[in-house]
């Protein structure tokens, strides 16, 4: 595998590319945040209305400040001190009302901008992350378990939009809040203030730790999920084979153990989380019964009226929950930091086959297709070595071989799942790597020996690659494969739903499926790799019979373990280690008394060895 795989990132870094997702939806941000600052200072500003509750309407007594007032704040206060208590309670309830409504839709429009900012941000990251997937090399999936894959688009893109919506929320809101308290409670005596907030750094160094704790155990904890979301793909893609073996018991045991070992992991996380908001509450008691001490003794010199020491005093207290809350909002933080590293692991990712920047569209094959010096190694293991191979257009070439042969690798090489190591393949003499993927895989069609079909209807599976062909093209393509008959026996016909992985469908039956929709396909090359392994005795000849008749003027590959099937091919190439050993017709190699000699004789003959 070549290319510098990712790395860890800082934060810094992680922040940054977080943002870019964001800027697309900038105005609608700046708005957000605009509207969480002025609720802040909205919210804090209505805390102001115990000073004339608590003096003038509750005490019957005058506001004392024991400061200057700007001029226009002093006007006020007088104002308020020659107001009747009734008319000045009237007042004030009509205020809070008011206040209170204005509140409420303020917070609605702001919770409201940052959840549908949250939802935008994660839709642009799964489709980011979901391109990714698609564009990725082969060779990232040889490495890579499907289940951390769909964690890493489900669980931890989830994780990122939680963090968004509730840290956006509440970050800048919690923020505003912070700085207006503090601001009202430095105007009215900042001796007090300034000794109650140094007790901030206080706090920030063991949030700062216990952090980084929570991001290192969400890492353990994302992966962990992805070993329960492999758990459960495998068994329920394999379902028949645990039912066949009566493996229920052993494994639910096997994925109720994997999910304890999560909920043990989530309840490390959550026990830091919780510890934050108590300790942060401790030491802004402390700081609450330092300024009631001192506070409360200005009040009974009457050098500062209850109002204006409750107002002081509740703006001390009411800093304890933005406090909290940014604790919070800092945990949290440290576990979408760890999702986001998964996250930007596969979108950095580096592509090892890629196209071109000035790449060509491939013409039609015309002459042949040439493997010059082939060498391919997957990580140590050398599995193609030094090919050299000519295949001219409209022959049929059958690769044989023992299992790890190298002969599924090397028909791999054509549409470019993976490149060579060294040396080259041609098409008409035009280097394939100089060519466009879509220019080039257009010409090939493929059926696999691991079958792949959508939870979807038999002629959409048939379609695949072109939802527009005409019905009786799709029909055309079924009878040829022999499935027509199959097809018009199901339930819906041509429109039945398959299943998942096409459940509903015996082994043979989606064989022929995959054929048709290569038949359909109607390419200049054709890839068979074991395509009639899953048929019965007579299936298989019924389809061998079909794709005699489509190898006419097509250029086909053809990977058989069972050598009956390529009795008829031009060539037969016996492929050991990696390397071509024998080439010839069916009946020359059998002279040869070779290595395929002893291959045929093992399916035919084996009391003969």
């Amino acid at each position: 595998m070549s290319g510098n795989l990712p790395g860890r990132l800082p934060d810094a870094v992680i922040y940054r590319r977080l943002f870019l997702f964001v800027r697309p939806h900038l105005r609608r941000l700046v708005f957000a945040i605009g509207m969480m600052l002025f609720s802040a200072a909205f919210d804090s500003a209505s805390l102001t209305a115990v000073v004339p509750l608590g003096d003038k309407v509750l005490s019957q007594k005058q506001i004392v400040i024991n400061r200057p007032l700007p001029p226009l704040l002093a006007s006020l206060v007088a104002r308020i001190n020659a107001m009747p208590a009734l008319r000045l309670l009237n007042i004030l309830v009509a205020v809070l009302v008011v206040m209170f409504i204005a509140k409420g839709l303020l917070e609605f429009q702001r919770n409201y901008l940052v959840v549908d900012l949250s939802q935008r941000v994660v839709r642009d990251m799964r489709n980011a992350l979901y391109e990714k997937i698609q564009g990725l090399s082969l060779d990232y999936f040889s490495e890579s378990v499907s289940g951390h894959l769909v964690s890493r688009v489900t669980y931890d893109v989830e994780v990122l939009r939680g963090a968004l919506s509730h840290n956006l929320t509440n970050v800048f809101y919690q923020i505003g809040q912070v700085l207006c308290l503090a601001a009202i409670a430095l105007f009215i005596n900042w001796r007090w203030a300034l000794i109650s907030l140094l007790l901030v750094p206080v706090v920030a160094l063991p949030i700062h730790r216990i952090g980084k704790i929570i991001k290192k155990i969400s890492g353990m904890g994302q992966q962990k999920m992805g070993e329960l979301n492999r758990k459960l793909i495998e068994t329920i893609s394999g379902v028949r084979i645990v039912k066949a073996f009566s493996m229920e018991a052993q494994e639910v045991a096997r994925f109720t153990q994997e999910n304890f070992s999560f909920y043990k992991i989530m309840v490390r996380v959550q026990k830091r989380l919780l510890l934050l908001g108590p300790f942060v509450e401790l030491i802004g008691a402390c700081g609450a019964a330092f300024v009631l001490y001192y506070g409360g003794k200005e009040v009974i010199a009457e050098r500062i009226s209850l109002g204006v020491f409750i107002l002081f005093l509740g703006s001390l207290i009411s800093l304890v929950k933005p406090c909290r809350r940014l604790s919070e909002i800092h945990g949290t933080n440290q576990q979408a930091l760890a999702a986001a590293q998964r996250i930007f692991d596969v979108l950095d990712w580096p592509v090892t086959v890629r196209e071109q920047s000035q790449a060509v569209t491939l013409a039609p094959l015309a002459r042949s297709i040439e493997f010059k010096r082939v060498h391919f190694r997957y990580q140590e293991t050398e599995v193609l070595q030094g090919i050299n191979l000519q295949v001219k257009k409209g022959q049929v070439v059958a690769l044989v071989g023992s299992s790890g042969a190298g002969k599924t690798t090397l028909v791999n090489l054509l549409p470019r799942f993976y490149d060579p190591n060294e040396g080259q393949v041609f098409f008409d003499g035009t280097d394939i790597r100089t060519a466009t993927l879509s220019s080039l895989r257009r010409q090939i069609g493929i059926v696999t020996q691991d079958l792949f079909l959508f939870h979807d209807t038999v002629r959409n599976n048939i379609a695949y690659g072109w939802p527009d062909a005409p019905e009786q093209a799709v029909i055309q393509a079924a009878t040829i494969a022999r499935a027509d008959e199959f097809i018009r026996a199901l339930p819906q016909g041509y429109q039945t739903m398959i299943g998942d992985m096409g459940m509903k469908l015996s082994g043979g039956q989606k064989q022929r499926l995959a054929i048709a929709r290569a038949i359909l396909h109607n390419p200049p090359v054709l890839i068979l790799d074991e395509a009639t392994s899953q048929l019965d005795a007579e299936s298989a000849k019924l389809v061998q019979e079909a794709l005699d008749r489509i190898f006419i003027d097509r250029t086909v590959f053809v990977i058989a373990h069972r050598l009956t099937t390529v009795k008829k091919a031009d060539r037969i190439l016996v492929l050991e280690r990696g390397r071509i050993v024998e080439e010839g017709t069916h009946e020359a190699l059998l002279k040869e008394n070779g290595l395929y000699n002893k291959l045929y004789c093992m399916e035919f003959l084996p009391d003969a060895l």
